[in-house]
C-alpha cells in the first residue's frame, strides 16, 4: 500500500472534523485509519469492471396518487373543536414578542 498515515495527519482530520481526544488515544487512532485503508486497498483488488453502478438500492417503484386539489372539510367543521376561535380563524396565543 502507497499511502499510511501517519500521527501528523491524525492531527489535521481531527482538526477539521473538530474532534478532540487526548495524547494516549492517538496511536489507537492511527491504527484503525490505517485498517480503514487497508481495507478499502483490498476493495481495489476486486474486479469490478463487469459490475452495474448501482443507483437505487431498490428497484421498487413508489405509487403515488395524483395531486388533486379537494375539500376534504369545511372551515365550520375545523374551527367546531377549536378551544379558541372567532368567527374565521383559530386563535392562538402570541408567541412572537414586539421589540420596544
Amino acid at each position: 500500500m502507497a499511502n499510511k498515515i501517519d500521527i501528523k495527519t491524525v492531527n489535521e482530520i481531527a482538526h477539521l472534523a473538530r474532534l478532540e481526544f487526548d495524547e494516549s488515544s492517538k496511536p489507537e487512532m492511527l491504527k484503525d485509519m490505517n485498517r480503514m485503508l487497508d481495507f478499502i486497498e483490498k476493495l481495489n483488488e476486486i474486479d469490478t469492471s463487469s459490475v452495474e453502478p448501482l443507483i437505487y438500492l431498490s428497484s421498487e417503484k413508489n405509487v403515488l396518487r395524483p395531486d388533486v386539489p379537494e375539500v376534504n372539510i369545511t372551515q365550520k367543521e375545523a374551527l367546531k373543536n377549536a378551544p379558541k376561535k372567532d368567527s374565521d380563524y383559530f386563535k392562538a396565543p402570541k408567541v412572537i414578542e414586539q421589540k420596544k
